[in-house]
């Protein structure tokens, strides 16, 4: 269901290529910011109604799991038509008031900070990694900012787990465990506060296996 547009005068103002890219190009690593601007242009397609659920949903898990340029490249062609290589240009994307959204990634809603704080906070009743994993597989899925937050508070109680076991093998880990634990907990409350108050936050000594 995805229509065509052509493209406005003012380019769009994000680090996806043009269509066709270089192949040296298509293979570079992208970063979060990539990724929300394209998750941005998707969202703005579905509010306009030219994507259905089902086609709203496929592009949005594309947009928010790619690791190269070149997997971005083909969900705009989707949304816009392909362009020939060379200089050319998007649709800039909505505004904010139009899509909802932020277009730096940041909380637009009350729901979205408490979403993003319990990713940190879960943990605490125990849930410790299930927790950040749910908010990741659920409220992370359409929101760019929930999804920042629960990946963060998912690498930390990975690491935690990890460190934990490699701990135990030692008579000395086992005395430091609590510890590390105590300082867990601790990170999780300060991570949910900076979360609740719409900022970033990064645990330290942290292993980013999921990205």
């Amino acid at each position: 269901m995805a229509g065509t547009a052509t493209p406005a005068a003012s380019s769009w103002h994000g680090n996806v290529p043009k269509p066709n890219p270089r192949p040296d190009h298509a293979e570079l690593r992208v970063s979060n910011q990539d990724r929300e601007q394209v998750v941005d242009h998707v969202k703005a397609a579905y509010a306009e109604g030219r994507l259905d659920r089902f086609e709203f949903d496929d592009r949005l898990e594309r947009a928010m799991t790619a690791r190269v340029h070149g997997d971005l490249t083909p969900i705009m062609d989707e949304l816009y038509g392909a362009h020939p290589a060379g200089p050319g240009s998007y649709p800039p994307v909505m505004s904010r008031v139009a899509t909802g959204r932020h277009l730096d990634g940041r909380a637009d809603t009350g729901g979205e900070r408490v979403g993003a704080a319990a990713a940190h906070l879960l943990p605490l009743t125990g849930l410790l990694a299930i927790g950040p994993l749910i908010m990741l597989l659920t409220a992370g899925r359409t929101s760019p900012y929930v999804r920042k937050h629960a990946v963060e508070a998912l690498n930390f109680q990975l690491t935690m787990l990890g460190a934990t076991i490699l701990l135990t093998i030692t008579f000395v880990g086992v005395v430091l465990t609590p510890l590390l634990w105590i300082g867990g907990l601790v990170l999780s409350v300060v991570g949910g506060l900076a979360a609740l108050g719409e900022g970033n936050f990064r645990y330290p000594f942290t292993l980013r296996l999921v990205k």
